[in-house]
């Protein structure tokens, strides 16, 4: 609680400096409007109801490319861990891709896609692909061998032990690679729309810049703060809830 509550004293002092600085003139620029300014705009805006669109419209091809990445994670990931011809054959490949800039494949995307929302689902799930690939082939392979060898002995099916014995295994490690996967997605989402599109908060973040509407642009930047902080929040919820057990045992640290 107190580490808590020291984070968020820290962040209050630095949104009262920011208004002190705006008001006082410690720092002399139009394009530094008070924060009180930034947040009557981003009320406005709510209330008319555009940003919520604009915000809905980037989470929605954010979870779209989020989901495909994380499906192709888990089976590329399955597939490295059981298999030592994979990781020989397409090892080399995954590890010479990993690691682009992924701003750095939009170009190259906006060529082959176009501008629509398949190039930036695209942007999204290659983002996803890649922590989610990694961390469920670490977990493939951190899974007890005498688990798998009871499972054998029982005689229970393959499939079974894959939906029974593995995945609840290596659902651990699934999750910390989709929680970092979840923070990058959105990243990436966001600078797709800035590079290139008509939609979304990262086309409106530019658009409002090119303009000279610092308010609407630094209201813009704070949805996306608000945006991360909540979407971390909730993951954390969420994965406590679906491996409890995990922590329970302390076997997180």
């Amino acid at each position: 609680m107190r580490r808590v509550s020291s984070g968020v004293w820290l962040v209050l002092a630095l949104l009262l400096l920011w208004e002190v600085s705006a008001r006082t003139g410690l720092v002399d620029s139009p394009n530094w409007p008070p924060l009180t300014r930034v947040i009557a705009v981003l009320g406005r805006d709510i209330v008319s109801g555009e940003l919520p669109l604009l915000v809905g419209s980037t989470l929605a091809r954010m979870f779209t490319g989020l989901a495909a990445g994380t499906v192709a994670g888990v089976s590329f990931g399955l597939l490295f861990g059981a298999s030592r011809l994979a990781r020989l054959v397409l090892g080399p490949t995954v590890e010479l891709l990993r690691p682009i800039p992924i701003p750095a494949v939009i170009p190259p995307l906006v060529l082959f896609l176009g501008l629509d929302n398949g190039m930036k689902i695209t942007v999204g799930a290659v983002t996803a692909f890649f922590p989610v690939l990694t961390n469920t082939a670490q977990g493939l392979r951190a899974v007890e061998a005498d688990q798998i060898a009871m499972a054998r002995t029982f005689g229970v099916p393959a499939w079974r032990r894959l939906s029974r014995v593995t995945l609840p295994a290596i659902l651990p490690y699934v999750l910390a690679g989709l929680r970092v996967a979840l923070a990058l997605t959105l990243v990436t989402t966001v600078v797709a729309e800035m590079i290139a599109g008509e939609q979304g908060i990262g086309h409106y973040l530019v658009l409002m810049q090119f303009a000279g509407r610092a308010e609407e642009m630094y209201a813009a930047v704070l949805v996306l703060a608000f945006l991360g902080y909540a979407l971390n929040r909730g993951f954390v919820v969420m994965e406590r809830r679906l491996i409890g057990w995990f922590f329970a045992t302390g076997r997180e640290g």
